[in-house]
């Protein structure tokens, strides 16, 4: 009875100056990825005169004046901040509430391995990359212009704009769960909502919750800006402060936001401990 031999590599390709040979290569080949990238970021800091020394030192006086102007912060209006930072903080808790209701089944049909067809997997990853497209401020002009000023279009502005990062981010967690229990869901005769409820979901809750609260902090802090375009909170009082020059007032409400978003940062820490 014939053997069929395994062919393997020759004794000689293991020799120490091949292997010597390949590890040099491969460090050539990363030292010239690294160089470019580099040869990059100097092309992209030279066009935009981030090398140009000079002007930037130019720019240190008037940055030294603006911060003396600023010192001491006055707080004699803190008690009128209270509302606009209830007001941010409300907008940042309803902007992320609407970005994960909506997320969820746009990620289902965002993900290859549970979207119903490659045409729907198209148009929901084409929306998505639209809603992420367009910054939020753009879209907080938007909606003031559309239903008026207030905490109401800040809140559809970062809620339409999470939904474009948020959808991503729920759909590659999707694409990477363990296919065994999704089999085995299949093999039992389960339906596709009954999978996805019972194979899918469990996997990627964590990451979910993960996901939502760092969407939260990085809202609260796009928040403080949105009443810049009169989209209400925190913002406004800044805005108004710039525009008087009260420049003391705005140190204060800039660390008043400090405060707050340190407070946020920290909540959102031990939320993340929580679903661990």
């Amino acid at each position: 009875m014939n053997h069929s031999k395994i062919d393997s590599p020759p004794l000689s390709s293991f020799s120490p100056d091949t292997v010597l040979a390949e590890h040099a290569r491969g460090w050539r080949s990363k030292l010239f990825q690294a160089g470019l990238v580099l040869a990059v970021v100097l092309l992209a800091s030279w066009y935009v005169d981030l090398l140009d020394f000079r002007t930037l030192a130019n720019g240190v006086p008037a940055i030294a004046t603006l911060m003396g102007e600023s010192l001491p912060p006055d707080f004699t209006n803190a008690m009128d901040w209270i509302a606009p930072l209830v007001d941010t903080l409300a907008m940042s808790i309803a902007g992320t509430a609407i970005a994960v209701t909506a997320s969820v089944p746009l990620a289902f049909l965002a993900a290859r391995n549970t979207s119903p067809h490659p045409v729907v997997f198209h148009v929901t990853r084409t929306l998505l990359n639209a809603l992420r497209s367009v910054p939020e401020l753009i879209m907080g002009i938007i909606f003031v212009a559309a239903v008026g000023f207030g905490a109401l279009p800040g809140v559809l502005a970062l809620g339409l704009h999470s939904i474009g990062m948020v959808g991503k981010f729920f759909a590659e967690a999707i694409e990477h769960v363990d296919p065994a229990p999704v089999e085995a869901a299949n093999a039992a005769g389960a339906t596709r909502l009954q999978v996805h409820w019972h194979a899918v979901l469990p996997q990627v809750l964590p990451q979910f919750a993960d996901v939502s609260i760092y969407r939260w902090e990085y809202n609260f802090r796009a928040s403080t800006v949105m009443g810049m375009v009169g989209a209400g909170g925190i913002g406004f009082e800044l805005m108004g402060s710039l525009r008087v020059m009260q420049y003391q007032e705005v140190s204060a409400i800039l660390i008043v936001i400090l405060v707050m978003v340190t407070m946020v940062d920290s909540l959102s820490g031990h939320l993340r401990k929580k679903f661990k």
